[in-house]
């Protein structure tokens, strides 16, 4: 492990990172009027605009969520920190698509100068033009280039070379609008996306990278973990950002050994949404019999009376001023409130976890603390058990006529009435005058 040198404008710095090769890095973010990032860390997700569950006032005052990522698909067209109303020191980072996205059908796949978005009104093509425009215009701190990302599907060999060309086009005419159009003093820094195919698969793009547009960009962006192995020293100081979703803890420990700065988090909200109240951290608590699970269940009716805090020793706002059993009533009672105070507590558990990798990286502990924590607590988040908030029709893609409804309906009729309406259904609609007063249709006039 060794010292390493900063970008020009100071904007990442590598505190102590592997000199060669795969391995976890301490650096630090700083972009001018943002608070600092010290990295390894992670981005707060968003969806239209806000952290879900989370007014901006809430976000704000109750929880420490240094950065969000905001997707243009969810978005509009004016200043977006204002629009939004983001406070002024969390940093805003701006893409194409939503993390994790909605996968486009088929029959709207990427084009040589478009990429398939999921709106509000459905999928839309995306210039590559226009979306350089509009990020620029959009001001925020971090811009995500365009990337031909294959969501969901394997890239063949030809498809490679395809989004290689385009992923060179995209970026080199990025490049040259900033230099040409940008009017800020201090303009967006942009994150080169790379292909989800090992470094060698996209050599060209690699080599645009490292000799073509070096100077003008001042990031890089990663949708898989293949592009970490081979990545050239050019390439080495600058700051990754990952868009590798990890499904739980343990896998973000692993992306962070492999050399990755900030990551997106989504199963943070998966377990908010599922009334799960996480409960890690590491380094990992002292050896227990069997693996923890890595989160509570509040739904459970074992919580009813429990007048404890979500966590021992959390300082969150939820712990700090409430209980258990009121989070557990509030789930029952269907009340939004319950995830408000869920996700202000997951995203705390989420800060106090990172404090811990960053410290354990420090130390030079981290692969002993990885095999602690993995022997500490079980490999996925628990099962939830009770019906979380309903899904929105942008959140997930039709798969067609058949499919089951996603949200369970919100009225349903009481069983003494299921059963007048079953006495009052009548097997003939032919009936006589007699079986319609029998079955209180009609009283028979003598």
């Amino acid at each position: 492990m060794g010292s390493m040198a900063q970008l020009p404008d100071e904007m990442f710095t590598l505190i102590k990172a592997a000199t060669s090769g795969t391995g976890p890095r301490l650096g630090r973010l700083s972009v001018s009027g943002r608070r600092t990032i010290e990295t390894p860390h992670y981005l707060g997700l968003t969806s239209r605009g806000v952290v879900p569950h989370l007014s901006q006032d809430t976000f704000a005052r109750d929880s420490s969520i240094s950065g969000v990522y905001v997707p243009l698909e969810d978005y509009g067209s004016s200043p977006l920190r204002r629009f939004i109303a983001l406070p002024e020191e969390t940093l805003l980072v701006l893409g194409a698509r939503r993390t994790p996205p909605v996968i486009a059908p088929t029959a709207n796949p990427n084009t040589n100068t478009t990429v398939s978005i999921c709106t509000s009104v459905g999928f839309r093509q995306l210039a590559a033009e226009d979306y350089a425009e509009a990020a620029e215009k959009l001001q925020a701190d971090i811009v995500v280039g365009l990337g031909d990302i294959p969501y969901g599907r394997v890239l063949g060999s030809k498809r490679i070379e395809k989004a290689t060309d385009r992923q060179i086009e995209w970026i080199q005419d990025h490049v040259c609008l900033r230099k040409v159009g940008n009017s800020r003093s201090t303009p967006a820094r942009l994150f080169a996306p790379l292909l989800p195919v090992p470094c060698a698969n996209q050599q060209f793009y690699i080599d645009c990278l490292t000799e073509g547009v070096m100077k003008d960009i001042q990031g890089l962006a990663f949708y898989d973990l293949s592009p970490l192995e081979g990545l050239p020293d050019a390439l080495h100081h600058l700051p990754r950002l990952a868009f590798t979703e990890p499904s739980s803890p343990h896998e973000a420990l692993q992306h962070v050994s492999l050399g990755l700065d900030i990551l997106t988090v989504p199963f943070v909200t998966v377990a908010t949404d599922s009334g799960i109240a996480l409960d890690f951290s590491l380094p990992a608590p002292g050896q227990n019999d069997a693996p923890a699970a890595l989160g509570l269940d509040m739904w459970l009716p074992s919580h009813a009376t429990d007048l404890s805090p979500l966590t021992q020793d959390c300082q969150c706002y939820t712990c700090i001023n409430h209980h258990r059993a009121y989070v557990q009533h509030l789930l029952a009672a269907k009340e939004m409130l319950g995830w408000v105070l869920l996700q202000i507590h997951n995203h705390c558990i989420l800060d106090r976890f990172f404090a811990g990798i960053r410290q354990s990286i420090a130390d030079g502990t981290y692969e002993f603390d990885v095999r602690k924590f993995e022997r500490a607590y079980e490999p996925r988040l628990p099962e939830k058990s009770g019906q979380g908030p309903r899904i929105r029709g942008y959140q997930y893609k039709s798969e067609g006529p058949g499919e089951p409804k996603k949200n369970a309906a919100p009225f349903t009729m009481l069983d003494d009435q299921k059963e007048k309406n079953a006495e009052s259904t009548l097997s003939n609609v032919e009936a006589d005058a007699a079986k319609l007063e029998e079955h209180g249709f009609a009283e028979k006039e003598l």
